[in-house]
């Protein structure tokens, strides 16, 4: 089906019961009751349009005054969480804050299965995530803002039921091809109130049950034996993750290259050695001593992957230095690296386009 068939749709269309709800076969963003499909283009600034007018995603936020992709962090969302009522309920219930962004995404040596314990609203049986080898499930990214994920932690029980963590295990990419780096997910906590808040994956006969082969009908009657800690490789997070933390590498193809005149200003914040990457765009020279980046289809722009020490607080003072004419956010080099970058958002009339890298000579 073409995104242009995608119209904007109600809570009614994907209701939340049973759980863990009806997800929209698209990414969207959601606010008050309606969703708006989203399409990826790369050549925007967040990555993604609303395909109904073709607004860029970033452009649609700041319209309604909150944070652009870019401020938010991943939230795989493997249960009822891309829900179009469930966020309703969040808003209406727990105070969920602003529009919320969910895209699409693949999963692969990971899945959402049942869990020992039952919800406490309604008996219904709770998904959790476990490490399958091999298994490949399409579920979604809730791009969150710091006061999503609050509300996200009072409504997962986080520390009782559930725990948030960045997950090593397996692979979770974006439809549009976006491999995430380590996503966060709530995921079961080691220790419960009682057996009913247990999140630990349901053993029966010896082997957890995937949501995806039952239904939550036949699952609220199934029995058997929590499951132990499980097989993912993960780093639980501590406090409100910051969203400036992920990736925490950075993608630089002007001064601040290696050997570049500011070099020795990022040089102290690496962590490990510089690597070679490519980023789809075109480069401009413009006339200033350090060239502007537009994404998108192009040549390609050559530059260099680094790994930031403290991302955070590397990329604060690498903002202050760019200034207003960039603005940062998240791409894909070739091989699959997400990092963060700068991008020109001045306009580009009269810049001329250069055909070598920033720094070496261009032929002819």
């Amino acid at each position: 089906m073409s995104f242009a068939a995608f119209a904007a749709f109600a809570d009614e269309e994907y209701p939340a019961l049973p759980y863990p709800g009806a997800r929209p076969p698209c990414s969207f963003v959601h606010d008050h009751g309606t969703g708006y499909p989203l399409r990826p283009d790369h050549a925007t600034l967040s990555g993604w349009r609303l395909a109904g007018d073709g607004t860029c995603l970033d452009e649609w936020l700041a319209g309604h005054d909150v944070a652009p992709l870019a401020g938010r962090v991943p939230v795989l969302s493997y249960g009822s969480n891309a829900c179009p009522s469930k966020l309703t309920w969040l808003r209406a219930t727990l105070g969920l804050p602003g529009p919320a962004v969910v895209l699409r995404a693949r999963c692969t040596g990971l899945a959402a299965v049942w869990a020992a314990g039952l919800r406490v609203v309604d008996d219904q049986r709770p998904a959790t995530l476990e490490a399958l080898p091999g298994v490949v499930e399409d579920h979604a990214v809730l791009f969150a803002t710091p006061e999503q994920v609050e509300v996200l932690d009072r409504c997962e029980g986080r520390g009782n039921r559930y725990r948030l963590v960045r997950v090593a295990t397996g692979e979770v990419r974006l439809e549009d091809g976006t491999p995430l780096d380590r996503p966060l997910a709530y995921v079961a906590a080691e220790c419960s109130d009682s057996p009913r808040t247990v999140r630990y994956p349901l053993l029966v006969d010896g082997r957890p049950v995937r949501c995806a082969d039952v239904p939550q009908a036949a699952a609220q009657a199934l029995t058997g034996e929590p499951a132990g800690r499980g097989g993912l490789e993960l780093t639980e997070v501590d406090g409100v993750p910051v969203a400036d933390e992920i990736p925490a590498r950075l993608f630089v193809y002007g001064t601040l290259q290696p050997g570049a005149a500011q070099w020795p200003m990022l040089r102290p914040h690496v962590t490990g050695e510089p690597r070679r990457a490519t980023l789809p765009g075109t480069l401009y020279d413009t006339g200033f001593g350090y060239p502007a980046l537009r994404l998108g289809a192009g040549p390609g722009v050559s530059g260099w992957l680094v790994e930031l020490a403290t991302p955070a607080a590397t990329l604060s003072t690498v903002d202050e230095y760019e200034g207003k004419a960039y603005r940062r956010v998240r791409v894909t080099a070739d091989g699959g690296t997400q990092a963060w970058t700068y991008v020109w958002v001045d306009p580009f009339d009269g810049l001329r386009e250069l055909a070598a890298p920033w720094g070496q000579p261009e032929q002819g």
